[in-house]
């Protein structure tokens, strides 16, 4: 192999490795954002559980007296 050659074939392997490095660094970016997304997913379902469960829970004041 001419000298040339393995210079080209270092340099390839040099940007490979740079764009995995820039690669794996944006797959741990989503992931973080994807798990933030979930806890906020969780979040707000419990928080419409709750509400909903309110509404159709009332008070006794919502409540129809029973001479109607």
């Amino acid at each position: 192999m001419d000298e040339s050659r393995l210079i080209e074939l270092e340099t390839k392997l040099a940007y490979l490795e740079e764009t995995l490095q820039v690669l794996n660094q944006v797959v741990a970016r989503q992931q973080k954002q994807i798990d933030q997304l979930e806890a906020r997913c969780r979040e707000l379902l419990e928080r419409a559980r709750n509400s909903t469960e309110s509404v159709f829970r009332g008070t006794a004041a919502d409540e129809v007296p029973p001479h109607y």
